[in-house]
């Protein structure tokens, strides 16, 4: 067993920064555009970016280091929201499921062999997999028992959510793509 301290080297705090950044700015880039109460952003591709280009470790600290600095306030959520009552919104989830589409997407590839483009691919879409069924899910249920709005069905909750598959299945593709090529570079900073 080693006695030594694990400390994030000054780099990898650069990058868990600037991805929290990135999150914050694609949160509301096109967050103007928005389906059912779904605004239209790319917060699961900087999510998705984080985990496969970070690892599954400092890319889930990006995606809390973002998630606390909204919830302490500040207006980096989509349409430009922050704060506590954002606990109760029926977009929550989808907050929350970025955490587990960093950690997820960055284990399924540092546990592969082989760092091909396939292993991007199926890591990317496990990420937005993820993203989809535990955003909408609690998207629903908040709607159900949060808001009280009992005619928003659960096909509803689903349907809301063709628009930005869409967008989000062609973003996956170009993440996994994009982070397959940049992950030997990113790595042998590391």
């Amino acid at each position: 067993m080693s006695t030594r301290k694990r400390f994030i080297a000054t780099g990898d705090m650069v990058l868990v920064a600037m991805f929290a950044a990135l999150m914050a700015i694609g949160a509301n880039l096109t967050s103007f555009l928005v389906i059912g109460s779904v605004p239209i952003t790319l917060q699961t591709l900087f999510s998705i970016l984080a985990g496969a280009l970070l690892g599954s470790r400092l890319g889930a600290l990006a995606m809390t280091v973002y998630l606390f600095v909204g919830l302490a306030g500040f207006p980096v959520f989509a349409q430009f929201r922050g704060g506590l009552s954002t606990l109760l919104s029926p977009n929550f989830g989808f907050l929350l499921s970025y955490l587990l589409v960093a950690f997820v997407t960055g284990l399924i590839i540092e546990k592969s062999r082989t760092k091909a483009l396939r292993t991007f691919l199926i890591a990317c879409f496990t990420g937005l997999v993820i993203n989809y069924v535990f955003g909408t899910h609690y998207m629903y249920y908040a709607f159900q028992f949060l808001a009280g709005l009992e005619a928003i069905s659960y096909q509803l909750a689903w349907a809301w959510m063709a628009a930005p598959f869409v967008k989000d299945t062609i973003l996956t593709i170009f993440a996994a793509i994009l982070s397959r090529r940049m992950y030997g570079v990113i790595r042998k900073r590391a």
